[in-house]
């Protein structure tokens, strides 16, 4: 016997389809529209300067790909100078556009009076591509071909350097804060397959025995990366470049890293272990978006404001 459907069923399809496309709509456009200008400030707290040393406080900046006129994120960044961080760690992909260093550097000009360290990403070097989102779940997501268009880096860079700002760019150095030395290394963007490794400094004014702090500062936090730094000495990681896997599902999380970190660590403090050796490693989620995919969802911008403080004498 041939069966129809009823007048009813079909009306309760159309219904269906519309609200899966209206919640669709919707959730495009909080993602598109609100999400990703939610900007927010994440706060931690570890115990690993050495006992006696006073605190520090590190701004930790990551992703900002930054284009014209974005006022909302910049004036949020604006603000961030009023945490009074000892210094600023920037961990790449500032821009998002050609004409976008005037921009940047007027956003981060109240930033740019404390001290602070900086490692390029791919999009300091590079603009970005329009690409299938799906390709993320493949091995390309992680291509090194060059894109086609320069950014102004060089200038960027200059002025970064200009207003006392680090360069660690496959180099170490060590400063001074607070009695303390700090310690950095850093390497460029180990997604362009760029990065080489610096060992810390030594030498009789650098002595191991010295209060000190070593940190490794990375755009991109591949695997080989972490252990290195690891295996090397670091005693925090600092990185970027998932964007915390930008579109999350919640209660579950990202669903891609953009790197071979597992989609877990995609944000957050996590510590990374090789052998016997622990070290916290902070990945942010990022400022910013490509504008290619100026999309996030269940996963707000943010920047870190990381409070070190001294381990027990004990």
């Amino acid at each position: 016997m041939k069966t129809t459907d009823t007048p009813r069923t079909g009306a309760a399809l159309g219904w269906t389809a519309g609200l899966t496309v209206t919640a669709a709509a919707a959730t495009l456009g909080y993602a598109s529209v609100v999400e990703r200008t939610l900007f927010q400030l994440r706060e931690e707290t570890l115990q690993i300067l050495p006992p006696g040393a006073k605190p520090l406080r590190v701004l930790h900046l990551s992703d900002i790909h930054m284009t014209p006129h974005q006022n909302s994120k910049a004036e949020w960044l604006k603000g961030l100078a009023r945490l009074n961080p000892d210094f600023v760690v920037n961990t790449g992909d500032n821009l998002s556009h050609q004409k976008a260093v005037g921009p940047l550097l007027d956003a981060l000009a109240p930033l740019l009076k404390f001290p602070g360290v900086f490692v390029p990403g791919s999009n300091d070097y590079y603009a970005p591509m329009l690409k299938n989102p799906f390709s993320y779940f493949t091995k390309s997501a992680a291509s090194t071909a060059k894109p086609p268009r320069d950014l102004p880096w060089a200038e960027l860079f200059s002025a970064f350097g200009a207003a006392g700002w680090i360069d660690l760019t496959n180099r170490s150095q060590s400063v001074g804060f607070k009695g303390l030395r700090v310690d950095f290394t850093g390497v460029d963007d180990p997604h362009l397959s760029r990065d080489k490794y610096a060992p810390y400094p030594n030498g009789s004014s650098t002595s191991a025995e010295a209060p000190h702090l070593r940190i490794a500062v990375a755009h991109a936090p591949y695997q080989r990366v972490l252990d290195y730094f690891t295996e090397g000495g670091a005693e925090l990681i600092l990185a970027g470049h998932t964007h915390g896997g930008q579109v999350c599902i919640p209660g579950y999380g990202a669903l891609v890293s953009n790197c071979d970190l597992p989609t877990w660590r995609a944000r957050g403090l996590t510590p990374w272990e090789l052998g016997a050796r622990q070290v916290p490693l902070n990945v942010s989620a990022g400022i910013g978006t490509s504008r290619f995919a100026p999309v996030r969802f269940a996963c707000k911008p943010e920047a870190v404001l990381l409070t070190l403080t001294p381990r027990s004498r004990s």
